[in-house]
C-alpha cells in the first residue's frame, strides 16, 4: 500500500477541485430532499457503482455482512476487559479479489462492540501497524487520556489501555482513529467500526432486538483496476462506489417483521440523503446520542458524515418475495432487503420513548466559524489552523454553555458540519428556527450549510483535561479544522 504524498500546489487544486464536487454534491442532495416525487425505483438500473477502469460490480450480487460482535477477554467486578490489534489485512470488498485495508483485529468494518450503560469496558489497542494511531470513540464521555487526542498517538508496535466508562445515556456510537494529519486516509483505509451502549430497561420498550437490530456503515470509496482504495485528499467526485458494512450495493435478507436499523455515516465526506423502496413512512426513533423523546415519522433521512440515525422499518408491509431498496438522493439504490419469509413479531414502537432533561441555564456563550481560505487551500475555525500547543478555549468544569456555529461562505461555499468531543450536545435553532424533530434529541455531530448558523447548548463535563471540535468531514479536519478546548476545574 502506497502512502500519499501531495505537494502544496497540488494540495490546494485537490481542495478547490474536490469542492467544486462537495458542493454540486450537496445542492443535488438538497434538491433531491425537497422533491416529493424522489422514490427509490421499482427495478433500479442495470448498472451499480463502478471501478475508474470501467468494469461493473454487479448489483446486489453479495450480501451484506453484519460486523461480528467483540467479546472481553475477561470481566472482573463492574468492568469489561477487551483485547484490540490495528493491523493490515487483505479483505474482501469487490466480489473475487482482495485489498489491502488498516484494519481492528482484521475486519473490515472493525467489530462491533455491545457494552452495557455505566459498566466500564477497558480495551488494551496494540498496533501492529507501521504507523501511529489514535483511537477515539466518537460520541464517547470519554477521559482526556482515553479520547483519542489527536496528537496522544500509540506508535508502532506499542500497546496501551483506553478506559471507557460508559456512563452516558445508549446509543449508537462509532470507533475511528484520530491520528492527526492522518485520520483521513486511515478511516478512508478501514480503521472505523460500531461502539453500541446499550440499557437493560430499554427491554421495556419491546423495540426490535437481537438478529432483528442491525447496525450498517455506509461509506464511499475509490477502487483501481487492481482494486487497491485509492486515496486523494478531498478526492469527494471519485469516491463513486458505496459500500454498506464494507461491501458494495449489497443485499440483505429479512423477515417480513419490524427491524432496527442503525445508521452510521462513515464517510469522510459525503452526505447521505436516504429512503426506503417507493418513499415508505419509517419510524426515526434515535440520534446520535441515543432515543428521541418520541418517534418521528420520516420518509427520507439526512446524515452528513459522523452522524447516526436509527430507525424502525416494518418490513410486514411488503409481501415475501419483495425487493426494497434503499436510495441515496444522489448515488441511487445502495442496498437492497429482500423480504425472504414471514415472521411472528412481538416488537413494537412506543409512543413515548424515552425522558430527555430539561436544558440548564446557560451561562457562557461562544462563537465558531467554520471557514474556507481559497487562496492557501486551508480550513480554519475561528480563522485560525489547529495547534496543538494552542489552547482555542478553556471552559470550567460543569459549565453550561451556548455556541453559535456559523459557516461563513464568503471566501467559499463549502459544506461542513461541527463535532464536538466530550460532550452531548442540544440544537437550539438551525438559522433561528427550531430543529426538526429528528435533530431535537441529543446530538454529538450537526450538519452546518453553507452560509447557515446553528446554535448548540452543551454542559461540559464530567472530565477534565484538553479535547478538541472540528469538521468531521474529515478530509477538511486533517487539515487543520479543528480546535482545542481545555475543561479545567
Amino acid at each position: 500500500m502506497e502512502r500519499s504524498t501531495v505537494s502544496r500546489r497540488d494540495a490546494i487544486l485537490n481542495v478547490t477541485a474536490g469542492l467544486a464536487g462537495l458542493v454540486a454534491g450537496g445542492a443535488s442532495a438538497a434538491r433531491a430532499t425537497a422533491a416529493e416525487a424522489a422514490t427509490a425505483p421499482a427495478h433500479p438500473p442495470h448498472s451499480g457503482p463502478r471501478r475508474p477502469s470501467g468494469r461493473a460490480v454487479e448489483p446486489f450480487s453479495v450480501r451484506m455482512p453484519v460486523p461480528q460482535v467483540l467479546r472481553p477477554q475477561s470481566v472482573r467486578g463492574d468492568t469489561d476487559f477487551y483485547l484490540m490489534t490495528s493491523r493490515k489485512a487483505r479483505i474482501e470488498i469487490l466480489p473475487g479479489t482482495r485489498t489491502e485495508m488498516l484494519t481492528y483485529a482484521g475486519m473490515f468494518p472493525g467489530p462491533t462492540f455491545r457494552v452495557r450503560a455505566g459498566r466500564k469496558a477497558v480495551v488494551r489497542h496494540t498496533n501492529d501497524l507501521d504507523m501511529a494511531t489514535s483511537v477515539h470513540v466518537h460520541g464517547g464521555c470519554t477521559p482526556a487520556s482515553s479520547d483519542g487526542f489527536p496528537t496522544d498517538t500509540l506508535e508502532s508496535g506499542s500497546s496501551r489501555n483506553y478506559t471507557y466508562p460508559n456512563q452516558q445515556r445508549a446509543a449508537t456510537l462509532w470507533y475511528h482513529d484520530h491520528a492527526h494529519h492522518m485520520e483521513a486516509e486511515h478511516v478512508f483505509r478501514g480503521l472505523a467500526g460500531v461502539y453500541l451502549i446499550e440499557d437493560p430497561d430499554e427491554a421495556e420498550l419491546r423495540l426490535p432486538s437481537g438478529d432483528h437490530d442491525v447496525p450498517i456503515m455506509l461509506r464511499d470509496a475509490r477502487f483501481d483496476e487492481k482494486a487497491r482504495l485509492v486515496f486523494e485528499p478531498h478526492d469527494f467526485q471519485n469516491r463513486t462506489m458505496i459500500l454498506a458494512n464494507g461491501r458494495p450495493s449489497p443485499y440483505f435478507p429479512v423477515a417480513a417483521r419490524r427491524y432496527r436499523l442503525r445508521f452510521v455515516n462513515a464517510a469522510n465526506l459525503r452526505t447521505f440523503t436516504l429512503r426506503l423502496g417507493r418513499d415508505t413512512e419509517v419510524a426515526q426513533i434515535a440520534s446520535d446520542g441515543g432515543l428521541l423523546r418520541a418517534p418521528a415519522a420520516v420518509r427520507s433521512w439526512r446524515m452528513t458524515p459522523g452522524e447516526r440515525v436509527e430507525v424502525v422499518v416494518d418490513f410486514g408491509r411488503f409481501p415475501v418475495g419483495s425487493q426494497v431498496f434503499l436510495t441515496d438522493a444522489e448515488v441511487g439504490p445502495v442496498l437492497r432487503f429482500d423480504v425472504t419469509r414471514a415472521s411472528a413479531d412481538t416488537s413494537r414502537v412506543p409512543d413515548r420513548l424515552s425522558t430527555i432533561p430539561a436544558l440548564p441555564a446557560a451561562t457562557g456563550k461562544r462563537r465558531i466559524v467554520l471557514s474556507f481560505d481559497r487562496s492557501s487551500g486551508r480550513f480554519l475555525i475561528n480563522g485560525r489552523q489547529f495547534d496543538a500547543n494552542r489552547v482555542d478555549a478553556q471552559i470550567k468544569l460543569g459549565t453550561t454553555e451556548v455556541w453559535t456555529v456559523t459557516n461563513d461562505r464568503s471566501g467559499f461555499a463549502v459544506p461542513h458540519n461541527f463535532h464536538a468531543h466530550l460532550v452531548q450536545f442540544r440544537i437550539l435553532d438551525r438559522n433561528g428556527r427550531p430543529p426538526a424533530a429528528g435533530e431535537a434529541g441529543v446530538k454529538d455531530t450537526v450538519a452546518v450549510a453553507p452560509g447557515e448558523t446553528v446554535r448548540l447548548q452543551a454542559t461540559f463535563g464530567p472530565h477534565t483535561g484538553n479535547y478538541v471540535y472540528h469538521c468531521h468531514m474529515i478530509d477538511h479536519s486533517s487539515t487543520g479544522m479543528m480546535a482545542q478546548m481545555k475543561i479545567v476545574a
